[in-house]
């Protein structure tokens, strides 16, 4: 299977951090990186008027055919689909709350948390109310003992328990009850009761440990996406008394590929195409061709109908080390008809898919280098601005130039850095939108509080490291786990100043997972081998 990717390959001080043993993990700060420094009453008529030309003039404007990119891929040969920040024709607010002509604030017909972070522009987190004084109400499973497996890092093999980086469950209702679905290092995918705990159906096994987020169906079947490190991505029917695989996807089933065959990103469903991206290094579109048949259970009958190399001649010659290190570990984003993803070559690509209905090849409109492995999942925000956090191990001139946490402008393709952060360690957290800024804790615990505007660091504070979850915001409450267990719920309601401390649950093991706020509950696994509900009593 080749070098595990992503968290089991990155030793820390000589340690597999996701290979400890349970109550051995770090509790103090690392020192940095050798080659890094240390951290020190208009008239009515008129407006309509204008408002009109400009319709017409931005429909005119996204009939623009788009320039094909050779595998050489230079900057020049892109062009954007997006209209400039503040175009009144295509300027959005941020989504509202739901109701009940809206649909769920989701963004899905369905409602729930069906994918990672929520929504197609990942920057949903759940539905509150978040607990006031929580404790911990169910552990799974509920019998003693872990979720434990053996799994191979290169040649050597070790125990992995728990979840881990991104390991966020989905919670939505079926059949008049809440299911809490999550993937798990016992080489399981677990549907259990959102009050009890109990399993609902038996687990669906797989062949090797899961590392990512599942997905729900968003148009409400009975489907659960999950990958694996078996080398598939796995489509799996929850309509039956026990989970079937109705269709996978081989990591192999494309070409050509690099670095390995594992699948850590949520996958992202939508209008019937499952948008992905490999540890294969390759870009993946599936029309799932979902029905129901005759005696009544969901069926699916998928095509690949489009891959594309994550990578391209220009970044393997811009990587002096590790070149064929160029995986796709994050969850696709897409908003107005462009998807985005990065890689762990650091290249974040944006390719613009709204013609794939009428047949229509999917060309890449934005490519952007930022020298580092970028695992982190794009965010997107009203405006279409991106957000992307990128690690800090390679140690090239172009990730110290960029820096680590970035807000990217789509509209610009030539230079669409707005903003940037940088920090000896980097992230491996999606970052969080909250109000006016926008939330991402570092490797080395540090949680920054940045401007959404200026890219002004308004405020940190510090948590044990390493801190991969990515924070969660609900209801003014920022979530926020570390890797000595401890869970904790923060007031953000003032952006301007660092957030009180609400509570603290401590649970075993390092929270590397990403929680799921749902109607007074949160639910979470963590390294020491269980996965939580927790809530008021």
């Amino acid at each position: 299977m080749g070098v595990p990717e992503g968290r089991g390959r990155r030793p820390r001080d000589g340690r597999d951090r996701m290979a400890t043993p349970i109550g051995q993990l770090p509790r103090r700060h690392s020192p940095p990186p050798a080659h890094l420094p240390p951290r020190h009453d208009r008239r009515r008529l008129g407006a309509l008027l204008l408002l009109g030309v400009v319709l017409i003039v931005a429909a005119v404007g996204v009939q623009q055919l788009f320039l094909d990119v050779d595998d050489a891929g230079g900057d020049d040969a892109i062009e954007s689909p997006l209209a400039a920040p503040g175009d009144p024709a295509t300027e959005t607010t941020a989504p509202p709350a739901e109701t009940e002509a809206q649909g769920p604030a989701s963004g899905f017909d369905t409602p729930g948390l069906l994918t990672f972070r929520g929504s197609a522009t990942r920057s949903y987190y759940g539905e509150g109310a978040v607990p006031a004084d929580p404790e911990v109400l169910w552990s799974y499973p509920g019998e003693s003992g872990g979720m434990c497996s053996e799994s191979a890092v290169g040649d050597e093999v070790k125990t992995w328990c728990g979840s881990g980086w991104t390991g966020q469950p989905s919670v939505f209702e079926r059949d008049g009850r809440t299911w809490v679905v999550f993937g798990a290092y016992d080489r399981k995918v677990h549907f259990v009761d959102y009050h009890t705990g109990e399993d609902i159906i038996p687990p669906f096994e797989t062949g090797d440990i899961i590392k990512g987020s599942v997905t729900v169906d968003p148009d409400g079947l009975p489907l659960v996406y999950s990958g694996s490190r078996d080398n598939e991505l796995h489509v799996i029917a929850i309509d039956r008394p026990t989970p079937t695989e109705l269709w996978s996807l081989p990591a192999d089933a494309v070409s050509p590929t690099k670095w390995n065959n594992d699948w850590d990103a949520s996958p992202l469903v939508i209008d019937d195409y499952l948008y992905e991206g490999g540890e294969n290094s390759q870009f993946h579109i599936v029309k799932l061709n979902k029905s129901t048949g005759d005696d009544g259970l969901v069926q699916v009958a998928p095509e690949l109908v489009f891959n594309a190399p994550g990578w391209d001649d220009e970044l393997i010659a811009s990587l002096a080390t590790r070149q064929n290190d160029v995986s796709i570990e994050n969850s696709v984003a897409y908003a107005d008809g462009v998807v985005y993803f990065a890689n762990s070559g650091g290249l974040v690509q944006g390719w613009d898919v709204s013609g794939l209905a009428e047949g229509v090849t999917p060309t890449r409109v934005l490519r952007y280098w930022a020298g580092d492995d970028i695992d982190a999942s794009i965010v997107i925000d009203d405006e279409g601005y991106l957000y992307v956090g990128v690690e800090n191990e390679r140690g090239n001139a172009r990730a110290a130039e960029v820096g680590q946490l970035l807000k990217l402008d789509p509209r610009q393709p030539d230079d669409p850095l707005v903003w940037s952060v940088k920090d000896d360690y980097g992230f491996w957290t999606t970052p969080a939108l909250h109000d006016d800024i926008v939330i991402a804790a570092a490797d080395d615990g540090t949680v920054y509080a940045v401007d959404r505007q200026t890219g002004e660091v308004r405020w940190t504070f510090e948590l044990p490291p390493p801190t991969w979850q990515s924070a969660v915001i609900v209801d003014d409450t920022l979530i926020q786990g570390d890797c000595e267990g401890g869970l904790h719920a923060y007031d953000v309601s003032d952006t301007s100043v660092a957030p009180p401390e609400l509570w603290t649950v401590e649970l075993e093991g390092c929270i590397e997972s990403t929680p799921a706020v749902w109607q007074g509950r949160l639910f979470v696994g963590t390294r020491g081998g269980r996965f939580y509900a927790i809530g008021d009593p």
